[in-house]
């Protein structure tokens, strides 16, 4: 973790030499130890097989191999060397205000990522150094003004861009409506399409960066919320649009303890409908029910090939309820049933299903003081597989500053298009020091214990055990120590 040191201290003295009154910055470094263990192909000539016990062919040493009518070879999947990493990464989230002008701050949010180990096999190391949010913010009662690298949470998802974005507020009737234009980061990372990163894109991957652009409408009532979104993406070089969307959705609160949550997407470029959900829910102190509908529709940039393939969608109900018959206990139960739409794809040999259902239920307990013990069961039986498991866990605070906990569980996995069956057996503990109030110091140990079931030679186990570190530090000025001016009595007496 020699990195998180340098990352902790180089942010810091750049927060001192910020001409700023005060600021607030928060650093969480963390570290790991990991193995994988994949396939990978292989092949061997077709005259080489032999008949195998299964009714199959196979390799003389016992692997199942695919023979195309005609092809000089067979090919095979045998297990992969394990790789073992060492990620570590460590996050800073600063903030800096006192600049002179009332309403004018700075935000910034990064992220080092380092593989310590031998093999990189640690998603999003690459680039090391990434930066999520970095912007400068103006605000004040009607008006907030944003420039900089930022993200726009909302229906449509999480859209990153370095630009600009303006929002306007009427505080009296509860309106606001906001704007945003800039240069968009690829969907899902804080990295430019253009990236050496997403390379695995190869030809499809565009040449310069797309312009995004949208806005929303918002109205906040007692009773009733409203937001329309609107989004529209544009490839620099070809002028051809990548997306255009809008969204509506609203929140009806008609009741005390009765809410309604509805919204649905529509795609401008393609003509349909994205995905839709409503849902009722019910609360009391004591118990809450909901019980809604979704339609969900995956979606895709315009220029990816993944459109071409034809998504379907489908349609769900779901319901769930949570009941607290007592003070130390808390119950919990779910479920789901789905249906996809037909794929118009043909399948004469084989009888697939076209629907499935999830469901899980749960319950935790607090006997004492310091003490936490859970329970849970999920079920899931869709098309082409199935997944059954449990976990549970229990946590005890023997100080104010100090929480052990320990974990386990069970997952099985048969799948029904594939040569192969998974189980999974988890175990292990967790340490949390709260070293004063702004350091906390952690470390956790994991074993998993996983199987590969085939009927062939195909089939191995895979167990180890992950180590986890690591520390958060809250640094400041001292601005947020600062005690409130003591209080006016009622009718302005001294």
């Amino acid at each position: 973790m020699r990195a998180a040191p340098l990352l902790a201290t180089a942010t810091f003295l750049v927060a001192r030499q910020l001409p700023a009154q005060d600021f607030l910055l928060r650093l969480d470094a963390r570290v790991q130890s990991v193995a994988y263990r994949g396939i990978q192909l292989d092949s061997v000539l077709a005259t080489a097989v032999v008949p195998g016990a299964n009714g199959g062919l196979e390799t003389t040493d016992g692997y199942a191999v695919d023979c195309p009518p005609g092809a000089t070879h067979c090919q095979f999947y045998r297990a992969g060397a394990a790789q073992r990493g060492g990620p570590m990464v460590t996050s800073a989230d600063l903030t800096a205000w006192g600049f002179g002008v009332r309403g004018l701050s700075l935000h910034a949010n990064g992220r080092l990522g380092l593989d310590l180990g031998n093999a990189d096999v640690w998603p999003g190391t690459n680039p090391a150094v990434q930066l999520f949010e970095g912007y400068l913010e103006y605000t004040n009662a009607w008006l907030t003004g944003r420039a900089g690298r930022q993200t726009e949470r909302g229906r449509l998802g999480y859209t990153g861009f370095d630009g600009g974005m303006v929002t306007l507020r009427d505080g009296n009737h509860g309106l606001s409506g906001m704007v945003y234009a800039g240069f968009g980061l690829a969907r899902g990372t804080a990295l430019p399409v253009t990236s050496p990163a997403l390379n695995p894109l190869d030809e499809f991957q565009p040449r310069q960066r797309q312009l995004v652009a949208g806005g929303e409408a918002r109205w906040q009532a007692q009773r009733l919320d409203t937001r329309l979104e609107y989004q529209r993406e544009v490839d620099r070089d070809t002028r051809n649009f990548v997306s255009e969307r809008v969204a509506l959705s609203a929140t009806l609160r008609p009741a005390m303890g009765w809410r309604l949550d509805a919204g649905s997407e529509y795609d401008i470029a393609r003509g349909e409908f994205g995905t839709s959900d409503i849902e009722l829910r019910y609360g009391r102190t004591s118990w809450s029910a909901a019980a809604g509908m979704r339609r969900y529709r995956p979606y895709f940039d315009l220029w990816t090939i993944w459109g071409a393939f034809s998504p379907v969608a489908y349609t769900a109900a779901q319901g769930s309820v949570r009941a607290s018959p007592s003070r130390w206990l808390d119950l919990h139960a779910g479920g789901e049933r789905y249906w996809y739409d037909a794929s118009g794809a043909e399948a004469p040999l084989q009888v697939t299903e076209d629907a499935g259902w999830r469901w899980n239920s749960g319950a935790g307990v607090t006997p004492a003081t310091g003490w936490y013990f859970s329970a849970n069961y999920r079920a899931e039986f869709g098309p082409g597989a199935s997944s059954r498991g449990w976990d549970a866990s229990a946590s005890w605070q023997p100080l104010p500053v100090l929480s052990l906990s320990a974990e386990g569980g069970h997952l099985s996995r048969p799948l029904e298009f594939r040569f192969s069956d998974s189980r999974l057996d988890w175990f292990g503990g967790q340490v949390d020091l709260k070293a004063g109030d702004r350091l906390r110091c952690f470390a956790s140990a994991i074993r998993y214990i996983e199987d590969r079931d085939r009927p062939d030679a195909g089939a191995f186990s895979w167990n180890q055990t992950r180590f986890t570190a690591g520390i958060s530090w809250l640094l400041g000025s001292g601005a947020d120590e600062i005690p409130l001016p003591p209080a006016n009595r009622r009718g302005g007496d001294k």
